[in-house]
């Protein structure tokens, strides 16, 4: 039998951090142990910015989960409003890395993606220099297009210099994959008419056996609606990083108009916010001063009880701020879509998931901005009955369950870098 092929990933983060990132590179890196001999480099759990006592003695961890080698490193500590630990907490990563990079022995393959943003292209070329490998970048964002899209810098000569430092990544790369057709357009835009470095379209996915429709009256669902105040409620559920890039300030104030909604048959309407961000406290902030009733905010769930957080939901928001389309595909859709639960989506036309929406049935979608048009979507959601609410995410799930499977896109990962 020949030996395996070595694969070396720049995962920023990984299990058991909850990035949906480092949940994707899971499942990609465990999905392809058959075909490759696969290292991780990432730091020590730390997504929401504090450490664990076990990881703050050594600068670097080696672990192997589920046949996977993982080496980590230590990194600070930070606050995810506090630009300058953020800034300390991700050089620590990119340093860091640079350094690992000599501890892991030789590489065919050196696969990144691109977070942190720049830094993560990067880390990809300086280890195909020093394991003198094949390198592919995986571009989950384009950066600086999400920065100037929602308005982080405006700094004319540090935007250039991302550009350029991204372009070169792009080129020293031996295939591009991205997880939109909007974000292929983009790329080929970057190069106009000079030479597109190679690249495909690989969709990204979640594990359509671990997150799968549920009846209302499942135990872990019922649970978790009591749990968190929303028995006998409709729920109207954003699920994921409540961050920049998704117009959340503005929504909220679309919310506010909703205050003493309720359905056909009388339920109230609850608008549940679930996960953690950098734009948290301004909206708990709103919600406090607005003495927004309606609107509840709960803590990232772990893995294993995600299935039963989405399914709590009766609809979901799948949204984006302007500007991001052919920047950024928001990952979630792919759960949302696995639960079976219908979408409302504020995205740009022609955007990969506004495309899925349109394409599956599995939802409603309108211009981000457009505050009117999504007052108009709450308000038909709220009067549409609930079989047909249902019928509508088993459109989402049976279009998922036909070309959107993990095992499809994970196969396609490996045929693609074995072909360099």
């Amino acid at each position: 039998m020949a030996e395996k092929k070595r694969l070396l990933i720049y995962a920023h983060y990984y299990i058991p951090d909850i990035a949906s990132t480092g949940q994707i590179l899971r499942e990609l890196a465990e999905g392809m142990l058959d075909v490759f001999d696969i290292t991780v480099i990432c730091v020590v759990p730390s997504y929401l910015g504090t450490i664990e006592d076990k990881y703050k003695t050594q600068k670097y961890y080696k672990e192997e989960i589920n046949g996977v080698k993982v080496l980590r490193i230590r990194v600070p500590e930070f606050n995810k409003i506090n630009k300058i630990s953020r800034i300390k907490n991700i050089l620590g990563y990119f340093f860091g890395a640079m350094a690992a990079t000599f501890k892991v022995g030789k590489q065919d393959y050196v696969f990144s993606i691109s977070q942190p943003p720049i830094l993560g292209g990067l880390l990809g070329v300086w280890g195909k220099w020093m394991k003198r490998a094949k390198f592919i970048y995986n571009i989950q964002d384009f950066n600086p297009e999400q920065t100037i899209a929602v308005g982080y810098s405006k700094n004319k000569f540090i935007l250039k210099a991302m550009m350029w430092f991204d372009k070169f990544s792009c080129k020293r790369s031996n295939l591009v994959i991205t997880v939109g057709h909007d974000l292929v357009k983009t790329l080929e835009n970057r190069f106009k008419e000079k030479k597109v470095p190679k690249c495909v379209l690989i969709n990204n996915w979640i594990d359509e056996k671990e997150i799968h429709p549920l009846e209302d009256t499942n135990k872990g669902v019922v649970d978790f609606r009591v749990k968190y105040g929303l028995a006998d409620k409709f729920v109207i559920m954003y699920s994921g990083n409540i961050g920049l890039y998704y117009d959340l300030e503005n929504i909220i104030k679309v919310i506010e108009e909703f205050k003493d909604s309720t359905t056909k048959d009388g339920k109230k309407v609850i608008f549940a916010f679930v996960g953690a961000g950098s734009i948290l406290d301004k909206l708990l902030l709103y919600k406090k001063k607005k003495q927004l009733d309606n609107v509840l905010f709960i803590p990232y769930q772990d893995k294993k009880n995600l299935i039963y957080s989405l399914n709590a939901g009766d609809v979901h928001w799948c949204v984006n701020a302007k500007g991001i389309k052919g920047v950024s595909c928001p990952s979630k859709y792919y759960g949302l879509a696995a639960a079976g639960k219908p979408v409302i989506g504020v995205l740009e036309k022609g955007s990969e998931v506004q495309w899925l929406i349109e394409t599956s049935g599995n939802g409603y979608y309108c211009e981000p901005e457009d505050y009117k048009s999504i007052k108009k979507q709450i308000h038909m959601f709220i009067n549409t009955d609930m079989d047909d609410l249902k019928i509508m995410g088993k459109k989402g799930r049976e279009y998922l369950e036909k070309y959107l499977t993990k095992d499809v896109s994970v196969r396609k990962y490996a045929e693609e870098i074995l072909k360099l």
